[in-house]
């Protein structure tokens, strides 16, 4: 198999896509022949060191947390799956051709959807729903969402809409058009932002999502009228301004697409894709990720 690696932290250079052995499924696993992953900004942020506490790699490290693709080996008491089965999840190492993972995780790819489409899904789709659980989204809150044409603020916000809340979001001004047909209240972001809130919501926000990570806590909270409804999922300096953080899973995957599948399948939450890149040109998939002007979600394809 080839898996997407590197071996020091860096710029895309330091990615290579390498021969690596085949690994067999243990107890609980499936190995999937991988269709398609998505780039998420944590591959960007891993392969530069931003979350180590060594100066390299112990062993050269994997890169990719979600993927569709089929199943093509079954471990030992997997219940439920089939070599063949299309199936799509949350997969650390899924840049590469194949992947093994706990079959308990895998949701089953709906015949309509491609396998582009699905691996698009598990990490946005996840951490929306996760958020908008945590900040308690009920009918008649107006939620501002931060990022809202990126892939999780773009799910947030739909579901939101979906539960009857009312979404403002930011964005920059070529993505305002295609907000405004999901429903959505663009504006844009930077200087005077809490103005031109205001101007839409008079009395402030009932609750924040921020998905970008770019110092906008500080008006959140004044936006919310204080920190209790405000949750981010890319700024580490949550705890200075009292705001939660939301950095990992606490449902397993099928459980939340029992809820979010079904709304993809209707229509109600769309999940475009900016961009397809072949595995080759992962350095090239993870250089556009960086730029952070994107509107949903960025898929490498494996042949």
């Amino acid at each position: 198999m080839r898996a997407v690696r590197y071996a020091r932290y860096g710029g895309p250079d330091v990615l290579s896509l390498d021969a690596v052995e085949l690994p067999e499924p243990g107890p609980g696993e499936v190995r999937v022949a991988v269709r398609a992953a998505g780039v998420n900004p944590y591959d960007s942020k891993a392969r530069r060191g931003l979350y180590a506490h060594e100066s390299a790699p112990a062993e050269p490290a994997r890169v990719g947390l979600e993927c569709s693709g089929v199943v093509d080996a079954l471990g030992p008491d997997v219940d439920g799956w089939a070599v063949g089965d299309a199936v799509f999840g949350l997969a650390p190492g899924s840049a590469a051709t194949h992947v093994v993972v706990p079959a308990a995780g895998l949701v089953a790819k709906p015949g309509a959807m491609t396998f582009v489409q699905a691996a698009a899904l598990p990490v946005a789709c996840e951490t929306a729903f996760r958020v908008i659980r945590l900040l308690d989204v009920r009918a008649g809150d107006v939620v501002l969402v931060h990022a809202a044409a990126g892939a999780v603020g773009l799910v947030a916000s739909q579901l939101a809409l979906a539960r009857g809340a009312r979404v403002i979001g930011t964005a920059g001004p070529a993505n305002h058009e295609f907000l405004s047909s999901l429903g959505v209240e663009p504006v844009r972001y930077g200087d005077g932002l809490a103005t031109r809130v205001r101007a839409l919501a008079p009395t402030g926000v009932d609750a924040v999502l921020d998905a970008s990570g770019r110092d906008v806590l500080p008006v959140s909270v004044e936006l919310a009228g204080g920190p209790d409804r405000v949750v981010t999922i890319a700024d580490g300096s949550a705890s200075q301004y009292g705001v939660r953080a939301s950095w990992s899973a606490d449902l397993p995957l099928p459980q939340v697409f029992e809820t979010v599948l079904p709304l993809v399948e209707q229509g109600t939450v769309r999940m475009p894709i900016a961009a397809t890149f072949p595995l080759e040109q992962v350095a090239e998939a993870q250089e556009l990720s960086e730029t952070g002007h994107l509107r949903g979600k960025i898929v490498l394809t494996v042949d």
